[in-house]
């Protein structure tokens, strides 16, 4: 059909909405709504790279005419033109099928704010009750969108540009959610930031396909492979640029400090002042799989902490996260990143419990800046859950009564910000109500399936292994 003579005469532009064809998770053929972001000409045939609506911008991809139900082709909605003066009618109106399929629901998120009253809670074991007691707790459908209003005139760091979310640290956004990424981005105002750049990267033994748009210098994105130097992080744009680099680069490590070592794994702290070019260079590898931050390119207030991997031929890196040297809003996380063919095998929760171990040792409590990403989000959400039922269920009852815990007390073992306790409590809906007071649940589901999840947990932090000596950047006129 797509040959058919009148369906040739029509003309596919840039923000025609039409069904694509795709895989989905279960390698079944489905048909979801993509917009056109971009159209070229390649030999014999056009390729049009297209972006489904309301999936995450990292499945976008050029596709070629066949997989297209023009029959369903929608075009970009004009504006009414009024009539010449001489009588002559200007634009017809477009007709209910070729409009633009609205969004069918703007994304706003309502802030919800916990009062800042005493809280006490005590707590029993496995099958028992979290008693609570709070004079006010402001719940949304179980869940926090928000706990503290943002505070104005903040301007808010993201280093280089994680790990989804659909979190605001400043509060509801100013537009609606119209790329279809899961977080909204006020950085993609150019079509050229919301089309993938770079087609593949090679990183060591590894050939990433990037997620997302990075600004790679423009004589790098026409390249198939972009080669990188798994140790410095220098992009070249042949093999044989790559293999001249190794012989001259000494790096086996990331530079900087190693400050953890067990096992295979090893972390190191790289300062975004002393290595600037490493610390660009990681970055632009980051952005091409995170879209929610924007990349800037002073790394000076930012501290670099990246996981490896050892083995006979070097530290190969997992992964990282970023922090802010002195942060007002208590971030200890400020973008997080397992790279693709490491994640979903634990490195990701592994990253942020090394991050809240950095808090312990600074005597603090954290919290990663928001927006995170969809993985973000859920590896927090996981880790912070696991870490918090860890606690409860191993309160010890004392002379028969039920054990007490407080809030401050759980954010005090754990690091963890009072805010984000109080957030996955409402998460796991684990608050009721019960004879005038506020009491947590944990039923045997839950405790079920935190003893299963554990039980796959191999990865753990041991602080034994950890050598860091926090600094005191406020006494330090420059970083």
């Amino acid at each position: 059909w797509w040959n058919s003579p009148s369906l040739q005469l029509v003309e596919i532009v840039e923000g025609c909405r039409l069904p694509v064809l795709r895989k989905n998770q279960e390698n079944e053929d489905e048909w979801p709504l993509a917009e056109i972001l971009s159209v070229r000409d390649a030999p014999g045939r056009k390729l049009y790279y297209v972006h489904y609506v309301d999936f995450n911008k990292r499945l976008d991809e050029w596709v070629t005419p066949d997989r297209l139900d023009i029959k369903k082709l929608q075009f970009p909605k004009k504006e009414a033109k009024t009539p010449t003066k001489n009588g002559l009618p200007g634009s017809r109106p477009s007709s209910p099928d070729r409009d633009v399929v609205k969004e069918a629901m703007l994304y706003h998120f309502y802030p919800v704010y916990i009062q800042h009253l005493p809280v006490h809670y005590t707590a029993v074991g496995k099958n028992g009750l979290l008693c609570l007691c709070m004079f006010s707790l402001l719940c949304q459908n179980g869940t926090t969108r928000r706990i503290l209003p943002s505070q104005p005139g903040r301007k808010r760091k993201n280093c280089g540009t994680d790990e989804d979310s659909q979190d605001s640290s400043d509060g509801i956004p100013s537009a609606p959610r119209m790329t279809g990424s899961l977080v909204s981005d006020r950085s993609h105002d150019d079509i050229v930031t919301r089309m993938k750049n770079i087609d593949c990267i090679e990183l060591g033994r590894h050939r990433l396909k990037p997620w997302y748009f990075s600004p790679y210098p423009q004589e790098l994105t026409s390249l198939p492979i972009l080669y990188l130097c798994e140790f410095c992080l220098k992009f070249l744009k042949s093999l044989k640029c790559l293999q001249r680099h190794l012989t001259k680069c000494n790096l086996r490590h990331p530079p900087g400090n190693e400050i953890y070592r067990k096992g295979t794994i090893s972390y190191f702290e790289i300062d975004g002042r002393k290595n600037k070019t490493y610390s660009q260079n990681l970055c632009l590898l980051a952005k091409c799989f995170l879209d929610h931050k924007t990349l800037y390119y002073d790394t000076d207030p930012f501290l670099f902490y990246v996981m490896t991997e050892y083995d006979s031929k070097g530290f190969h890196i997992v992964g990282y996260f970023s922090k802010e040297k002195e942060s007002t809003e208590d971030y200890n996380v400020a973008c997080i990143l397992t790279l693709p063919p490491y994640q979903r095998r634990g490195y990701g929760k592994l990253l942020i419990e090394f991050s809240y171990e950095l808090s312990k040792v600074e005597g603090k409590t954290g919290t990663p800046e928001k927006p995170l990403s969809d993985l973000g989000l859920l590896s927090y959400r996981s880790y912070w859950s696991q870490t918090i039922l860890e606690i409860l269920m191993d309160l010890k009852s004392d002379n028969g009564e039920r054990p007490q815990i407080t809030i401050n007390e759980i954010s005090e073992i754990t690091s963890v910000k009072k805010e984000d306790v109080i957030s996955t409590l409402q998460y796991l809906n684990l608050i009721n109500y019960y004879k005038g007071q506020y009491i947590l649940t944990l039923s045997e589901d839950i405790v079920e399936g935190h003893e299963r999840a554990m039980q796959k947990r191999h990865l753990r932090i041991d602080p034994k292994c950890l050598h860091f000596t926090p600094k005191d950047w406020s006494k330090r006129g420059k970083w």
